[in-house]
């Protein structure tokens, strides 16, 4: 038996899965060989009815278990059950895990489970050479193959002849292998998912129970189909034992290198940044109220605060956008931390209110989990189209701070960065995520209670200002001369009754005011307060001789990472910078993008970073842009910055 060590540029993120070892496991039952390999990427692939999600998650969950680094990335369509059969109707998920630090869900699958021909057709065009084909053979009949467009059965032509096919009749063993349970073949065909799910634990030694004991909750109302769910399962494990098909399976030992000590737990984006909002309110000793309206794909950060009231968490689910957003700012005005949760539609939307906001000076987090435009556009696919939207979607001179986090873990640290600005500066922020990093997942590192920032906020609780004739008054607008944040008095407060409103206010008093010097004091005022706020340096990831630099923001962070990564491999210098501050920039920032002779920005949209950055620094920066609906792929990635590197 042979042993193949990866080459360096293989083990450069998201390069695949490569052999380190192969071996027999000594008195293994089956006496079937067992491969070692350093990573391994799988794509689920089904109808959007066939549980694909589900088994993703189920796989993802038991693999952070067993101390693999991993990232996914989940793909399903808008509607709630799409056409059956169809490739628009097709639902996937893809998990890249690993033996040592990665940063994306992977360029192209080593393993596809295809659970039928549309499937299928779908994804195969993702596939390398040489890879696993696992494929429910029940469903390649004349009709649904038909239904895609393949005039001969891709299993017989010849077609697959570069894969390694393993032709598996899912739905049939399935039935087979819960014939006692008096399901009907439409119920029990529900359960081939987990039948696959228990494959594939085989083939990569996942570890069982945890999804046995999750199915048990699940189904708790439904013993029967719990237990049936669990037979399909094992025997899902029991066929990849047996059969003479499947002849190698695999082991991907844990990241033992990859993560700092720590208690750690798999994590979504949605789901951290709820947790990062329950932390910030926590922090400052404030009630949380989130005002929302459901909208993909942020509607589980709704779903997910509502199940926290032990923390003081308020949720209002509103008629519409405009309620969410002038619910949660009159929830600020009342003295707490104040959220809203949308998408680009919404934002759009929440825009007079949010100026509301800006001329009020209270705090409020708008987060926005970015999806592709315009108008309604692909609900469920990612795109960082809304950057200029945040920056100047309103209608006068409105500055609003944007934070964006860069991975998923990443979001619980980007909220309690957006709750400290808010607090401190007296402004709405806007948090910007993305569909990629909200429905994507990583290992997370539990945070010490101890080691979360302080957010306590001091409350106006008296007069702040003494007129000409020794009066003692409360003068709402009256700034602190560091932060030029407005004192937070709370409504009821004895003496320091004021107007709120949307009509320009009077330098301190905030009595309304025409005055023409006036509003150009406030107007500059407002936009020296965003300016001024306090953003930690760009830090420079940047090897010796580097002369282009590539700036990203937000999701980009992992694919321009692997990317940066492997030309590093390959002996090609070029650095690195990722911002989580767009507004206001680090202060650094020019001075950054002057030290280089070229500068790429690649971005999730048609170039609004690149824009801002040639308007502001005058640099000739060079614009890399994706609008499918899709993150970038590493090897793209790479391709393009070797160009440019080279040009």
């Amino acid at each position: 038996m042979t042993s193949q060590v990866s080459s360096p540029a293989e083990q450069a993120d998201g390069a695949g899965g490569a052999v380190v070892g192969g071996q027999r496991t000594p008195g293994s039952p089956d006496g079937k060989e067992v491969r070692r390999l350093d990573r391994v990427i799988i794509r689920f692939a089904g109808d959007s009815g066939d549980g694909m999600q589900l088994t993703g998650d189920r796989f993802t969950s038991e693999t952070a278990s067993f101390g693999n680094d991993l990232s996914t990335l989940p793909n399903f369509p808008a509607e709630i059950r799409a056409p059956a059969g169809t490739l628009p109707g097709v639902s996937s998920f893809q998990l890249h895990f690993a033996d040592h630090d990665i940063l994306t869900p992977g360029d192209a699958p080593n393993v596809l489970v295809a659970m039928n021909p549309a499937a299928l057709k779908a994804n195969i065009a993702d596939v390398p050479r040489g890879a696993e084909i696992i494929v429910n053979t029940d469903e390649f009949t004349k009709r649904p193959m038909a239904k895609v467009g393949y005039e001969t059965s891709p299993l017989e032509d010849g077609s697959l002849a570069a894969y390694n096919l393993h032709p598996v009749p899912l739905t049939t063993l399935t039935v087979e292998a819960l014939k006692d349970f008096g399901l009907s073949r439409k119920e029990a065909e529900r359960s081939k998912n987990m039948f696959a799910l228990g494959l594939l634990s085989w083939m990569y030694h996942r570890p069982t129970e945890a999804t046995e004991s999750f199915l048990r909750q699940k189904f708790a109302k439904k013993p029967e189909i719990a237990e049936a769910n669990i037979v399909a399962f094992r025997a899902g494990w029991n066929f990849g034992e047996t059969t003479e098909d499947f002849a190698v399976s695999y082991e991907v030992a844990p990241a033992t290198q990859a993560f700092p000590t720590g208690t750690y737990r798999n994590i979504s984006g949605n789901l951290a940044l709820s947790y990062g909002l329950i932390a910030a309110s926590q922090q400052a000793d404030l009630p949380l109220y989130l005002g929302s309206y459901p909208i993909t794909p942020a509607s589980d950060i709704l779903h997910e605060l509502s199940k926290h009231k032990n923390f003081g968490v308020r949720t209002f689910q509103a008629e519409d956008e405009i309620a969410g957003i002038g619910a949660a700012l009159g929830a600020a005005f009342g003295g707490a931390l104040g959220v809203t949760t949308t998408s680009g539609p919404g934002v759009a939307l929440k825009s007079e209110t949010i100026g509301l906001a800006v001329s009020l000076e209270l705090p409020l987090l708008i987060v926005d989990i970015q999806r592709g435009g315009p108008s309604t556009g692909l609900p469920t696919k990612t795109e960082q189209a809304d950057l200029l939207q945040a920056m100047f979607g309103r209608n006068g001179e409105a500055p609003v701070p944007i934070v964006a986090p860069r991975t998923p873990a990443d979001c619980f640290d980007a909220a309690l960065d957006a709750a400290r600005i808010a607090l401190t500066y007296r402004t709405p922020v806007f948090l910007l995520s993305d569909g990629y990093l909200a429905n994507g997942s990583e290992p997370w590192r539990i945070p010490e209670v101890a080691d979360l920032p302080d957010l306590k906020v001091k409350f106006a609780t008296g007069a702040n200002h003494t007129l000409a004739d020794g009066t003692e008054v409360f003068w709402p607008y009256k700034r602190d001369p560091e932060t030029l944040a407005r004192p937070w008095a709370v409504p009821g407060t004895p003496g320091l009754e004021h107007r709120i409103g949307g009509i320009e206010k009077q330098d301190g008093t905030g009595n309304i005011s025409y005055d023409p010097a006036n509003h150009d004091l406030m107007v500059r005022t407002r936009q020296a307060k965003i300016d001024g706020i306090e953003v930690p340096d760009l830090d420079i990831d940047d090897p010796d001789g580097a002369t282009t630099l590539v700036l990203g923001w937000g999701s980009t962070y992992g694919p321009i990472t692997a990317a940066v990564r492997r030309l590093r491999v390959a002996g090609l210098p070029v650095a690195q910078a990722h911002l989580r501050h767009l507004n206001p920039f680090p202060r650094n920032l020019g001075e950054v993008l002057e030290r280089y002779e070229k500068v790429v920005v690649p971005e999730m949209n048609l170039g609004q970073l690149a824009t801002l950055i040639r308007a502001k620094y005058l640099v000739d920066a060079q614009s890399y842009n994706q609008v499918n609906g899709m993150p970038f792929k590493a090897e793209q990635l790479a391709k393009v910055l070797k160009e440019a590197i080279d040009d």
